[in-house]
């Protein structure tokens, strides 16, 4: 199977091959059909992140009744 194809293994890891392939392409020197193949690939990983963080969107909804609030740093820290 040719890795554009391939699903990442986690959402982190997703995220650290998309850095690589822009830093890559900003570089300037990848020949075309190379620069490509990884933008074809980064578009592969964008929607495998993308689909992980509404999937986690949706288990928060889930969890908190479908109430979702504006997250306040300072009451985070007077709940812990």
């Amino acid at each position: 199977m040719p890795k554009s194809a391939t699903a990442p293994k986690s959402f982190e890891a997703a995220v650290a091959e998309l850095e690589a392939i822009v830093q890559q392409m900003e570089s300037g020197s990848l020949p075309l059909e190379e620069a490509l193949e990884r933008y074809q690939r980064g578009i592969v990983l964008l929607k495998h992140c993308q689909e992980t963080l509404e999937s986690a969107e949706q288990r928060v909804r889930i969890l908190e009744g479908d109430t979702l609030t504006d997250f306040d740093p300072d009451t985070a820290r007077k709940d812990a």
